[in-house]
């Protein structure tokens, strides 16, 4: 990063990726630590490896499942593998999952764009319900143009189908005109490849996968982006 970042030209809107950019995954587990005891950390990293593991494995496979669905068969495998036996535990974090946290940088940011007249949605795995009542908990169901789930192409991230759909929501026929944010590597990198100005935000300290596309601009808090764009 410099002192005097160099604008994102062309650009006409920003789509955000949701889980782990805009909102916490770990903060369901996080919400029941004390109750769950020392295996807490291990579950939530295995929860979220499995989660994104069998999006991509039913995509290959031509088999899919909402992500509600896909995300309770990552828990369940999740306890099973930390030895924990507990349905009514598993039951409590699913309801969590609705209502994960909003970063604390999200709703500042968001605003400052919106300040700037700047059209806005998200584009996430999640199925159009928990989508709902994940942005109304945060108190941003008014901030976005489009919530759009993948379950309209019914694939998937990285799928190219994913990406394209934002495209054709935002009626924009110019991949570079769409800057798309997200603090995934693999979907940021993916997205990049498509044909998106990608800004990824370092969440945690992570370099770029070896894999096709690279981010335009890689950021550490989304309090930079307003200046991007």
């Amino acid at each position: 990063m410099t002192d005097t970042p160099v604008k994102l030209e062309g650009i006409q809107a920003v789509v955000f990726d949701a889980y782990g950019t805009l909102f916490d995954v770990n903060s369901s587990v996080g919400k029941l630590a004390s109750e769950i005891g020392e295996k807490a950390q291990g579950l939530s990293v295995l929860w979220r490896q499995k989660q994104l593991e069998y999006t991509w494995l039913r995509s290959l496979m031509g088999v899919h499942a909402d992500f509600w669905q896909v995300t309770r068969e990552a828990l369940d495998f999740a306890l099973a593998e930390q030895s924990i036996d507990d349905p009514g535990l598993a039951d409590e974090l699913m309801t969590f999952y609705l209502k994960l946290d909003a970063y604390p940088d999200v709703a500042a940011a968001i605003a400052a764009l919106r300040s700037k007249g700047k059209r806005l949605a998200i584009l996430s795995n999640g199925s159009p319900s928990m989508l709902e009542a994940m942005v109304r908990h945060a108190g941003l169901e008014k901030q976005f143009e489009h919530v759009l789930s993948v379950e309209e192409v019914a694939i998937y991230k990285p799928s190219r189908r994913v990406y394209r759909l934002a495209m054709q929501k935002l009626h924009l026929q110019d991949a570079p005109s769409v800057c798309f944010v997200s603090a995934n590597t693999w979907d940021a990198q993916a997205a990049a490849q498509f044909g998106f100005q990608v800004v990824r935000i370092a969440r945690t300290p992570k370099r770029d996968d070896n894999i096709p596309g690279k981010p335009a601009r890689i950021i550490e808090s989304l309090s930079e982006i307003k200046d991007l764009v």
